[in-house]
């Protein structure tokens, strides 16, 4: 028997059992089949046997198969609001990539910073930032636009692997790079896919996170953290190399080989500055999130700068709605059914002896150092979200607080392992680096981020009256 055998049986051996245990007192017997289809579909996309979205899929037709739900309840996830704004801004973000627009600012960012090491890793840093809000696909922001341009910087400098010229300035850059990655998907509602799915956990827990409500609560000590993660990693582990000034002029000459802004990177410049723009007022305004980003899709259309047929071809994109559609639907039924309320409240009794900020800084830790354990921030927060936000609401702390923070630590935890999100495997791929070093540094930036966070982040969470 295969590995993959061994893992499936071992996905049916865990589901059976939790379906055949006694149903605890206070639930019905169906809110306990939910949560054991739940867990057991939840499990097999960390075990990923199939791309996520089959294995929810098949999650989906067992709760049906087995009379748990009925079929047009199963069905309610691909109505819900967030799946489609988060497809639409996968959507868009594929015109970053597709018009040029994405290096045009990236190489306009190196032709302003790019004197020296530091400089380049903040112009790299930047770019990252400014996209994060549209393009909720890290793998496609990190693989499509950022890495590109690391490795004109580190080809210009002859910084490679295979020369034994890694520390030139390559290894400095590509650390840079992944653990700020973390940081801008941390920033936005929309800058990371799992970061809807966490919002909706949330709402059905009664909390209902805005556009700018996630983004006016990490802005503080999301920039003070990228900020200081070029600044240490230049002092902990230093590139060879500290001055660049002729990359300054390689950026320039990028951008004059590039010409002038075209009109599809203009269309997809206007789509960008309209949406964070109705992100921000769309409450004052009365504007949905999920339309704004609908909106955004069709200006691309109607102006041609994106084609349905390349819609269609977007993979990610309809992958996510699938394996995203699902979880929703889960979550929301397990909660209708009283399961999270049920857990909360048993968990609350366990931790009735501690105070809730006690109990919300340990629940922050182990929700971080267990990801050593994940392979993808969605199954993570699928696994962990609604159940750590509920023991924080049951032991006192504010919901939208709690909500907010774990909602934000779902992000944190994508820079630790070289395994550990999208963009971790590209950049390691790379080669700039050994695994053992690859750890040491993502454990190392774990005690400056975390502690950034809670301290920093604590006290501008207190002045902005979530606590």
């Amino acid at each position: 028997m295969n590995s993959s055998q061994m893992k499936m049986l071992l996905l049916v051996a865990i589901g059976c059992i939790l379906w055949f245990i006694p149903t605890p007192e206070g639930l019905t017997d169906q809110a306990w089949q939910m949560m054991a289809i739940f867990v057991t579909t939840v499990l097999s996309l960390i075990l990923a046997q199939l791309p996520l979205g089959a294995m929810a899929l098949m999650g989906l037709t067992l709760a049906t198969l087995l009379g748990v739900l009925p079929i047009k309840i199963a069905l309610t996830g691909f109505a819900h609001p967030t799946i489609w704004m988060i497809a639409a801004a996968f959507f868009i973000s594929r015109g970053f990539i597709t018009t040029g627009f994405g290096r045009r600012v990236g190489y306009w960012f190196i032709s302003k910073l790019g004197h020296n090491s530091l400089g380049l890793a903040y112009g790299l840093v930047l770019t990252d930032l400014l996209f994060a809000p549209a393009t909720p696909s890290t793998t496609a922001r990190c693989g499509g636009i950022i890495s590109p341009l690391f490795r004109s910087v580190a080809s210009a400098y002859d910084s490679d692997p295979e020369k034994g010229t890694e520390n030139r300035i390559g290894a400095f850059l590509v650390q840079c790079i992944l653990q700020c990655n973390a940081i801008t998907c941390a920033m936005f509602l929309t800058s990371m896919a799992g970061n809807p799915l966490a919002a909706n956990f949330a709402k059905e827990q009664g909390v209902e996170i805005t556009w700018a409500g996630w983004a006016t609560a990490a802005i503080v000590p999301g920039l003070l953290c990228l900020f200081l993660i070029p600044l240490v990693m230049y002092m902990v582990f230093p590139p060879e190399l500290k001055k660049t000034p002729e990359m300054r002029e390689i950026a320039r000459q990028k951008l004059a080989e590039m010409g002038k802004m075209t009109r599809d990177e203009l269309m997809v410049c206007i789509t960008f500055i309209g949406m964070v723009s109705l992100w921000v007022l769309g409450p004052t305004l009365g504007i949905h999130a999920t339309v704004t980003a609908l909106l955004g899709l069709v200006f691309l259309l109607l102006t041609h700068t994106i084609t349905w047929d390349a819609v269609l071809g977007e993979k990610e994109a309809w992958h996510t709605i699938t394996w995203f559609a699902v979880l929703v639907m889960m979550a929301a039924q397990l909660n209708k059914l009283g399961f999270i309320s049920w857990f909360s409240e048993s968990m609350a009794e366990s931790l009735s002896g501690f105070g809730w900020v006690t109990t919300i800084v340990v629940l922050l830790l182990v929700y971080y150092y267990s990801h050593y354990l994940m392979a993808s921030a969605m199954a993570h927060i699928s696994a962990m979200y609604s159940a750590f936000l509920a023991i924080a609401i049951s032991a006192g702390a504010p919901p939208m607080l709690a909500a907010i923070v774990l909602g934000i630590f779902s992000n944190l935890y994508m820079s630790t392992t070289h395994y550990s999100s999208g963009p971790a495997p590209i950049l390691f791929g790379a080669g700039f680096h050994t695994l053992q070093n690859w750890w040491k540094i993502g454990f190392i930036f774990s005690l400056i981020v975390i502690p950034i966070f809670v301290f920093v982040g604590g006290a501008w969470w207190k002045l902005l009256g979530l606590w």
